[in-house]
């Protein structure tokens, strides 16, 4: 399943329809469903799309954050039911959607989880106009926020040395992120569909990189909005944390999931590699909002083993979030 959010106007409907445009006989006769939503009682966007033999299933009368949140999950499972080997399932949200309860929607119903898995959640924004929507709505923001890969759409109407502006901007706001330009939703099928993006084995590059944060023996933290005073706009910021030490998974798992219950409105996206005594595979966890779920996933190898935690969002406090993390350190200083 492939969510595709973005701000009004960005160009969801015409990335939709240039992906479908490549998913003919010749690229092994897959065949998706495609589920529009749109914030009224009259749907336009399902009239655009060109789905030759795929199926077109619109949501109206309010927004899949909010509304149809129930509708979505029967229609998903009603569609698996008739459906059952479907290649994939494109969910493209109104524009005025927060991704986030749509997110937990996919991952936490046991019926849906067990015959899908939520593949990428893409972000297209309109590289006219993202400044002002970033100034003017908070949903362009975490629209950003909780995607793993952004389409910086209409590139070809950004001014001189704009794309590149808004490039850093988006990075400002989610690391975690791909970013593409393109212009007219053109980008290949290949670049976003089936990528896994959004599993817990595709590991950051900010978590990975040795030079993503510096070492310490108290954990390091650093503001990577620092020198974009317009990421304020948004009041979106985000905190790296290294623990330059092993930590205890169950001390951890419960201070992530006491500090999710009761700051998760405010903590969007949270995601982090870990080092566990005696485990020779690196720990990784992701969180959206209050839903927290990780896994082992490929070995250390030669690199350090040092432990990260990345947070995205509003009122972070760095000196507790650091506070905390320092908590969960193995007792064992021969683990790490």
């Amino acid at each position: 399943m492939t969510v595709i959010t973005g701000f009004l106007g960005a160009g969801k409907t015409t990335l939709v329809n240039h992906l479908l445009n490549q998913l003919g006989p010749d690229d092994g006769g897959r065949n998706y469903a495609i589920i529009v939503n749109e914030f009224g009682d009259i749907g336009i966007d399902g009239a655009l799309i060109d789905t030759g033999p795929e199926e077109l299933i619109e949501l109206s009368s309010g927004c899949l954050c909010c509304v149809v949140r129930g509708d979505l999950i029967r229609t998903l499972r009603d569609l698996l039911t008739i459906r059952p080997n479907l290649a994939g399932v494109l969910i493209e949200t109104t524009g005025l959607a927060n991704p986030s309860p749509v997110i937990q929607t996919l991952v936490v119903d046991q019926v849906i989880a067990a015959q899908c898995r939520l593949d990428s959640v893409v972000c297209v924004t309109d590289a006219a106009h993202l400044d002002q929507q970033l100034a003017d709505s908070t949903d362009a923001a975490e629209q950003i926020v909780f995607a793993d890969h952004v389409i910086l759409n209409k590139t070809d109407a950004a001014a001189p040395g704009q794309v590149e502006a808004l490039g850093a901007r988006i990075a400002a706001l989610n690391p975690f992120a791909r970013i593409t330009p393109a212009t007219r939703g053109k980008v290949a099928a290949s670049q976003v569909l089936g990528r896994d993006a959004f599993s817990l084995e595709r590991l950051p590059r900010d978590l990975l990189e040795d030079g993503a944060a510096s070492p310490a023996e108290e954990p390091h933290d650093h503001d990577h909005a620092h020198g974009h005073d317009h990421i304020a706009q948004s009041g979106i910021t985000s905190v790296s944390l290294t623990l330059d030490a092993a930590v205890d998974p169950d001390r951890l798992e419960s201070w992530l999931t006491d500090l999710l219950s009761r700051h998760g409105a405010d903590i969007l996206r949270t995601k982090g590699i870990f080092a566990v005594p005696g485990e020779a595979r690196r720990l990784v966890i992701q969180a959206v909002n209050m839903m927290l779920e990780g896994d082992f996933a490929g070995p250390w190898g030669d690199a350090p083993r040092l432990s990260r935690l990345v947070f995205i969002g509003r009122r972070l406090d760095r000196a507790t979030l650091s506070a905390g993390l320092a908590a969960c350190a193995a007792l064992d200083p021969s683990a790490s």
